[in-house]
């Protein structure tokens, strides 16, 4: 696939990217970096860590996946995270799509795999693909590095010079993720078709947010803090530095 990138550095429905808060984000997470690798890098960081992965935050509401909502809510499932590292890239420059893959996760909670009607087959597992010094790479931001301990899972790390795709063991061999069909690449999120196949999949219950659920994903040290689960905003990078 070589597209001419420039055409995928715009703005779109979902990749809201002139949004003040896509705005503010991208330049505190840039920084000083002068390259498209070191941006890529630490737009990686900042959204795979400052957004917290929350599988229960399934939504068929169409602004719940715009790039600005997940700043705002802090927390969210893949398809959101990848819409928000893909929106970021394009804010500082660097083009970028979105791509999704079916993909089974053999790390669930009980409370998640019964959600999902028994299954570890998550569908339209979303992830950007980002043009970096003349090359198209994939880069999943999904997982944030608290979660991945708890899981025993080494975190997805991206050095914008290869793939960063969520790993096929944990840190003791066991078998975590396995990629089993492609998707696709899009300019901006196809929703209903991401929608339709969720709720062939795994029903209308799928869409309902389970603020009683208490497990691995859900008990963060916002959502201690604040029974909705909501973090309210992010906070620049620069204050981890």
């Amino acid at each position: 696939m070589n597209p001419a990138p420039v055409a995928f550095l715009g703005a779109t429905d979902f990749l809201d990217i002139e949004h003040e808060s896509v705005r503010a984000f991208t330049a505190a997470a840039v920084g000083d970096a002068s390259t498209d690798r070191d941006k890529a890098n630490r737009l990686f960081t900042a959204v795979r860590d400052q957004i917290w992965y929350d599988p229960y935050t399934v939504s068929d509401n169409p602004a719940h996946y715009r790039a600005s909502f997940v700043l705002e809510s802090g927390r969210a499932y893949c398809v959101p995270k990848a819409v928000l590292l893909t929106a970021v890239c394009r804010a500082a420059g660097i083009p970028a799509l979105l791509g999704f893959a079916d993909v089974r996760n053999h790390l669930q909670t009980e409370a998640l795999r019964a959600l999902m009607g028994g299954t570890d087959l998550f569908v339209y597992h979303g992830y950007s693909r980002l043009y970096i010094d003349g090359r198209w790479l994939k880069a999943t931001p999904a997982f944030n590095t608290e979660l991945c301990a708890r899981f025993g899972v080494p975190p997805v790390d991206f050095d914008g010079d290869r793939d960063a795709l969520l790993h096929a063991f944990t840190a003791d061999g066991a078998q975590h993720m396995e990629y089993v069909r492609e998707r696709g690449i899009f300019d901006d999120l196809p929703l209903n078709a991401i929608l339709t196949e969720l709720r062939h999949t795994y029903g209308p219950l799928m869409f309902k947010r389970a603020d009683v659920i208490a497990d691995a994903f859900t008990d963060t040290p916002t959502s201690r803090t604040q029974p909705d689960g909501i973090s309210g905003g992010f906070h620049s990078p620069l204050e981890d530095r």
